[in-house]
């Protein structure tokens, strides 16, 4: 009869152990990034405007552009941060899987470098050009290149949808080579030039003003941070937009001596200035 006295009050330390343990889970987020800035500009950008209303922010690195959705979408992460909105929408069709866009940041660009050249227009027949193989991102090489009149595309399929095969003309005598992103800047060395994303660039220790070409980049293709379509509208994912469109976090992109002063910024914080 004591014990069943007892017994409620022998559980409280453990239920109020776990209640706590609960409450700092729930304001523990991981974010995932591909290798390059956007791991920095979560930890020295983001994170800092997080732990001011509680939270603890830990950064997970992949080292491809696939993982990162599908560890998202399995509850592995609560966010990330490495994708633009076209390559989104594409790998969601693609895979079935329902994420959301929280907000987009301010952006590196891709780039066209070579150690042989120093303009696309001096391409010639049999040069090798290496750029990503993911569909997303072979066929936004593919629009820079015809943006940058090395080729052109077949108008009628669609820009995020263009492969190899729908080149139209080659003026040059380009050979395209597609490769897994992380491995075009350790392949310049054999190559007359490649498209490399601007995060693998940086994260190789390449400088965006070492390309020949950067792309102007149109909103669509700047990059966001995403979350699972369910959880979009809880306390963690608003807490992270507000963290972004925070006056310190945009300062950070305003210093001439930041690692992030040459990305391009989204149109929403460039309207707030007009």
């Amino acid at each position: 009869m004591l014990l069943k006295k007892l017994l409620p009050l022998l559980l409280l330390p453990v239920l109020g152990m776990a209640q706590a343990h609960a409450a700092d889970a729930a304001h523990t987020i991981t974010i995932g990034v591909s290798p390059g800035p956007y791991g920095d500009m979560v930890k020295h950008a983001i994170a800092p405007q997080m732990e001011k209303k509680g939270y603890e922010v830990k950064v997970r690195e992949f080292s491809d552009y696939i993982q990162p959705n599908l560890a998202l979408a399995n509850k592995s992460i609560d966010a990330n941060l490495f994708q633009n909105r076209r390559y989104l929408n594409r790998f969601s069709a693609d895979k079935g899987l329902k994420l959301a866009e929280v907000i987009t940041v301010p952006t590196a660009s891709m780039g066209f470098y070579s150690n042989k050249i120093h303009s696309l227009s001096e391409l010639k027949k049999g040069d090798i050009v290496t750029l990503p193989n993911d569909p997303s991102n072979l066929s936004r090489s593919l629009d820079f290149l015809q943006k940058y009149g090395v080729i052109k595309v077949n108008p009628d399929v669609a820009v995020t949808k263009a492969s190899l095969k729908d080149i139209t003309e080659n003026p040059h005598g380009v050979v395209f080579k597609p490769l897994e992103a992380a491995q075009l800047p350790r392949a310049m060395g054999g190559v007359t030039g490649s498209l490399i994303n601007a995060n693998f660039a940086l994260s190789a220790g390449m400088k965006l003003s070492d390309a020949i070409q950067l792309d102007v980049l149109p909103e669509d293709i700047k990059n966001m941070i995403v979350v699972r379509a369910e959880d979009i509208n809880k306390p963690f994912a608003q807490d992270l937009k507000a963290a972004v469109e925070s006056p310190e976090f945009e300062a950070l992109f305003d210093a001439p001596d930041s690692e992030f002063a040459s990305f391009q910024k989204p149109e929403w914080m460039k309207a707030r200035h007009k």
